[in-house]
């Protein structure tokens, strides 16, 4: 079963949906390589402006599977899942494709950098966002990029050192969220703003996400996710998933 899915609904808008719901889309090996490769093929597609993410089975991303990730022997990609995990999001920091988040369910800790990764994120009124690295020991160097990147400091410390739960009412009035809406309207709600965002001229959109993007940070998107991990003394000690955020 291919794990990501890419559809297109209308004219300029592609749904890219992450394809594991047995396992509430959690992140994988193969996950990562194909989420990289279709983010990078829509950024070169003249066709598309507007990229919506989200879950099959009305579920975003639970974060890492940790069932493979702990299994063993560990699958071969466990080793090099960091440098795919990271290429899916410098594909999105280089992206000057309009990105919706269409949160169903729940967004825990690498499903939470995705949604984080978003321009705009529609979530459901009882769905939720979780970094909880925190409470495992762990970085949370994808999710520290976005929060730096999108919101204050003083924000991005309540997400990420309390690791609450933060539900879709909440994460509308922090405006980490663009909309709350009842559970069952979250895709068709997505799919509204993202007609809406295409009607616009793509050549204008684009110049306008780069100009955005470069008016804020002047590194290169390597550079820009290299920098967490930098600041983090323990970067270089082997981490091993422990808690069951897919659980």
């Amino acid at each position: 079963m291919d794990p990501v899915l890419v559809e297109r609904p209308v004219a300029r808008v592609v749904h890219v949906v992450l394809n594991r719901p047995d396992r509430r889309n959690a992140l994988t090996g193969p996950l990562a390589d194909r989420l990289g490769d279709t983010i990078e093929a829509l950024n070169a597609d003249d066709a598309t402006s507007v990229i919506v993410i989200r879950g099959a089975g009305n579920a975003f991303c639970s974060g890492l599977d940790l069932k493979e990730f702990n299994s063993d022997p560990q699958p071969d990609w466990v080793a090099d899942f960091g440098e795919k995990w990271r290429r899916v999001h410098r594909a999105l920091f280089d992206s000057d494709r309009i990105v919706i988040g269409a949160l169903e369910r729940a967004a825990v800790n690498g499903g939470a950098a995705l949604a984080l990764a978003c321009d705009f994120l529609v979530v459901g009124d009882a769905a939720f966002l979780q970094v909880g690295e925190i409470q495992q020991g762990m970085p949370a160097p994808m999710n520290m990029a976005w929060l730096r990147l999108r919101h204050s400091e003083a924000l991005a410390a309540r997400v990420a050192l309390l690791g609450d739960r933060i539900l879709g009412p909440e994460l509308a009035d922090l405006g980490i969220a663009h909309r709350s809406v009842p559970d069952g309207d979250v895709v068709a709600a997505a799919d509204e703003l993202a007609a809406r965002l295409a009607a616009h001229d793509p050549s204008g959109v684009r110049r306008i996400k780069s100009s955005l993007r470069r008016t804020v940070v002047t590194e290169t998107a390597h550079e820009w996710f290299a920098r967490p991990q930098a600041a983090d003394p323990l970067a270089g000690a082997t981490l091993r998933p422990k808690a069951a955020e897919d659980s």
